[in-house]
């Protein structure tokens, strides 16, 4: 039987939390993040970092089995994990890794110094998009708040006058009449301060 200290006294385990997104190449560092909690709620997030443990010559040979086998069970969980967290065509390229630690720095490798060419990608982004009159404006619109707040995350900021002019000029060409009424509405405002 279990006393109130006993209970007490161990650690509780961490909830799983919910599985990330696939990374399909876009915004690895948020990818990372949320990979690597997710990698701790399964308390998986050492084998990210650790290599097959190293045990001393006088470990006793099924002891030292026992300690290998339970590394590599908890390491193929974890890359398991890492790769069913990829897009299909990505999880292809990772899938011959063969320890957490390697597919981890692996993708570090390549997707970290990536994401220093983001703000290039981001502001380009911002530049080219243009609404459409086939699509939904509020799911257009939806787009262009991502847009936004990805350029904030880079470390973009634009000043608000520059924003606003942006989106007018991204309006659908069915707005053409409401883009004009807009523009002159604003240089109004501007003359009138």
């Amino acid at each position: 039987m279990m006393t109130a200290n006993a209970s007490t006294s161990r650690t509780p385990a961490l909830a799983p939390t919910e599985k990330p997104g696939k990374f399909s190449r876009m915004d690895f560092k948020r990818w990372q993040q949320k990979m690597f909690f997710y990698l701790t709620t399964s308390c998986l997030q050492k084998f990210i970092k650790e290599d097959v443990p190293d045990l001393p010559d006088e470990t006793l040979e099924n002891e030292n089995f026992l300690v290998i086998e339970a590394w590599k069970h908890s390491d193929f969980l974890c890359r398991n994990y890492i790769l069913s967290g990829l897009e299909d065509n990505l999880y292809n390229v990772y899938s011959s890794v063969e320890t957490s630690k390697e597919l981890w720095n692996a993708l570090e490798r390549k997707y970290k110094t990536e994401d220093a060419g983001m703000k290039k990608f981001v502001a380009a982004k911002f530049l080219d998009y243009k609404m459409v009159d086939s699509k939904s404006f509020i799911t257009q619109v939806q787009e262009l708040q991502v847009i936004i707040h990805d350029l904030l995350t880079e470390g973009l900021v634009i000043n608000e006058a520059f924003q606003v002019a942006a989106i007018i000029e991204k309006l659908p060409p069915l707005w053409k009449d409401f883009k004009n009424y807009l523009k002159h509405k604003r240089k109004e405002i501007k003359q009138s301060h």
